[in-house]
């Protein structure tokens, strides 16, 4: 079976990539140098402790250690989804049962149809990849509604004082939104193949899998994405909009 040689030396020398990267931001005045770098520092702490954390799980292989570092995931992902959402009226639970309810029907179907185990090794990766997506498309549902919301202020009023419910007169933004945060999600689907080899499936081939054995788990983890994704941006759209008006149907100062 092969196997990726990554060693110490191999990620030194990956960095100069990083350095690529700023030397650019710098030469053009991006000003993103210190992101950069922030991010790099993170992203490098963050995997190291998680890796550490990962290994001790998958040796207990314990089923309460599986479902804390799966709630500890979607948690996080509703908490950054959250913050992304710029209305001031916003409400935390809201994000969370959004990313709860998509994620674990997703991933209950597939243990229920046994295309997955209840294994540590494939429910923790599983429930970070559809929770991550659910939490990218809920954060574009967000914003597109409050610049929506904000642009089309006036539209809104006027189907109000004409006697619409806050539904009906938040129905064209809130379609739009949820279109707008599902898109990038269709889009990658219908090029996966051709464009791109994603992570599942190109993870496989690195291990030495059959390409076309591959190709099934890609499929399932497409199938899994698309369905995470609108659920959440769906349901997280439908609890937000009404946090622009309050209880007399009146805009939100």
């Amino acid at each position: 079976m092969n196997q990726l040689a990554i060693n110490d030396v191999s990620l030194v020398i990956s960095f100069a990539l990083v350095l690529i990267a700023m030397a650019i931001s710098m030469k053009e005045k991006l000003g993103l140098s210190k992101d950069i770098i922030y991010g790099v520092v993170r992203a490098v702490i963050q995997l190291t402790i998680i890796g550490y954390v990962l290994k001790y799980i998958f040796q207990v292989d314990n089923i309460v250690l599986t479902l804390l570092m799966s709630l500890f995931i979607v948690f996080n992902a509703s908490w950054n989804a959250y913050k992304r959402n710029p209305n001031q009226h916003k409400h935390y639970w809201k994000t969370l049962v959004a990313i709860i309810i998509s994620t674990y029907v997703t991933i209950s179907v597939l243990l229920l149809s046994g295309a997955l185990k209840f294994v540590p090794s494939q429910v923790i990766p599983i429930t970070g990849m559809v929770a991550n997506n659910a939490m990218i498309a809920i954060g574009l549902c967000y914003r597109n509604l409050y610049q929506q919301f904000h642009d089309q202020r006036q539209q809104v009023l006027e189907k109000l004082a004409l006697g619409a419910d806050i539904k009906l007169a938040s129905r064209s933004i809130l379609k739009s939104s949820i279109k707008i945060s599902v898109q990038p999600t269709v889009d990658s689907t219908k090029t996966v193949g051709l464009v791109s080899l994603p992570g599942m499936m190109s993870g496989l081939i690195f291990a030495g899998v059959d390409p076309v054995h591959a190709i099934k788990y890609q499929i399932m983890v497409s199938f899994m994405i698309l369905a995470t994704t609108s659920m959440g941006a769906i349901i997280a759209g439908y609890g937000a909009y009404k946090e622009y008006f309050n209880d007399h149907q009146q805009f939100n100062n």
